[in-house]
């Protein structure tokens, strides 16, 4: 006996946070209700990508009205069907205050369960979804491009290996990894079996088949060595010029940023492989706009960009650089660029060392249009703390940092490495294991 139909009663949100979102649910049917039309009315005019979202979802509305109408349903490439309804109202009863727009979407899916459908309603609002779960409607997340964060990929794993293997790493450059399914540019540690302390590390090429060690040029950048084997691996990647894309995913403290500018002033400017510099991030403040702080477009980036500068400060001090300038002389010569994410789409980056900070606050349609915009000859770093999201429709699992991480894991030309040890110092070590 086939079973019934289901029916996904979409949120706003969820064509806020991913246009394409109507074609994601196989031969089901979708349902928006009219409110839901309201609002992406609302959010269409705005230049972030909440507005592009809202009039793309409108275009492909437009799109789907020939054919048919709407109200009685039209068909969808992949099989399913789209119905704009009006939803009728809660009943009082139940309490919720029907003038709320999450309540009167809510509604839509209360009147079909009330019906006998299967009905699910989809939500980025954890409230929401707690909402309908206490009239019960059955409620989920948008996972369409959901990774598991606790299954991600880590960038390395031990491995254990007999007696000697250690010794013959050493001595013949290699080690062929066998029945080891290993991604391209994934680190491996070589655990001797009879004393795991003796060990290798090394990353797999996935061309020649092989283990490699590590580069030994590769163990410091801008007078920056790494103080953990995690860290060495991250410098790996950073400075191999064949990895076009790395993602560095970790805690506060874990050297994430600073490693990525160390790097990027050593490629930049000592070994000069690239033009200039440019450091990007979202602006996540409170109100989500640095229209209201006075100045330039320079002045109000500057007030989000004080976590890039007291990094360059530490790496350009007279301990570590020979070099005389400071962070603004760089930024006056056009050596290093900061750049507001929002201006960054439409742009091609040629040749240029470009770190995202933050990039757990993106969502991955973000992330496909920034790494979309490396040119030739550039190389992007996409860092982030996937715990600490400011975005309330993102989470661990669901931001474009871990996504990309997953999605690309398979390349030959990107890397990863999941950092997991703070360094900064034993205060914010403890912070981050305790707090």
């Amino acid at each position: 006996m086939a079973k019934a139909p289901k029916y996904f009663v979409l949120d706003t949100n969820v064509l806020l946070h991913d246009a394409g979102a109507l074609t994601a649910f196989a031969d089901n049917t979708v349902i928006l209700p009219l409110r839901v039309l309201e609002e992406l009315d609302r959010f269409k005019a705005e230049s972030n990508e909440l507005g592009r979202n809202a009039r793309r979802a409108i275009r492909t509305l437009d799109g789907l009205r020939s054919g048919g109408h709407l109200n009685d349903g039209v068909p969808l490439a992949e099989g399913g069907t789209l119905r704009v309804v009006v939803a009728a109202p809660l009943p009082a009863e139940i309490g919720l205050d029907t003038g709320k727009s999450d309540n009167r979407i809510i509604g839509a899916a209360y009147a079909l369960k009330q019906k006998g459908e299967r009905v699910i309603f989809v939500t980025k609002d954890i409230n929401a979804r707690i909402k309908a779960d206490a009239i019960g409607v059955v409620s989920q997340d948008f996972e369409h491009a959901k990774v598991h964060f606790d299954e991600l990929f880590a960038g390395w794993r031990p491995v254990t290996v007999p007696a000697g293997t250690v010794d013959e790493f050493y001595a013949q450059k290699f080690w062929v990894p066998g029945d080891v399914d290993l991604a391209p540019n994934e680190f491996v540690r070589l655990e001797d079996e009879t004393n795991p302390k003796h060990s290798a590390l090394g990353r797999f090429d996935s061309a020649q088949g092989k283990v490699l060690p590590l580069a030994a040029d590769r163990n410091s950048a801008w007078s920056i060595r790494p103080r953990s084997a995690e860290q060495r691996m991250a410098l790996d990647l950073l400075l191999e010029d064949g990895i076009q894309l790395v993602t560095l995913v970790g805690q506060a403290g874990t050297g994430k940023t600073l490693l990525a500018l160390a790097a990027a002033l050593q490629m930049a400017l000592r070994a000069s492989k690239y033009e200039k510099i440019l450091v990007t991030r979202p602006i996540m403040p409170l109100g989500r706009d640095i229209g209201y702080l006075p100045g330039s477009m320079e002045d109000k980036i500057s007030h989000w960009m004080l976590p890039i500068f007291d990094n360059l400060t530490y790496l350009l001090s007279s301990r570590l650089s020979p070099r005389k300038e400071t962070a603004n002389d760089l930024l006056s010569k056009g050596l290093i660029e900061l750049e507001a994410l929002t201006y960054i789409r439409g742009r091609s980056i040629a040749d240029q060392f470009v770190i995202v900070d933050e990039a757990q606050n993106l969502t991955p349609h973000e992330i496909k249009t920034i790494v979309s915009r490396a040119g030739e000859g550039s190389k992007m770093v996409l860092t982030g703390d996937p715990y600490q999201i400011d975005n309330p429709y993102l989470d661990s699992s669901s931001n474009g940092l871990t996504y990309a991480a997953d999605r690309l894991k398979d390349s030959p030309i990107t890397g990863h490495i999941t950092l997991t040890h703070s360094e900064r110092s034993p205060l914010a070590s403890l912070a981050a294991e305790k707090l």
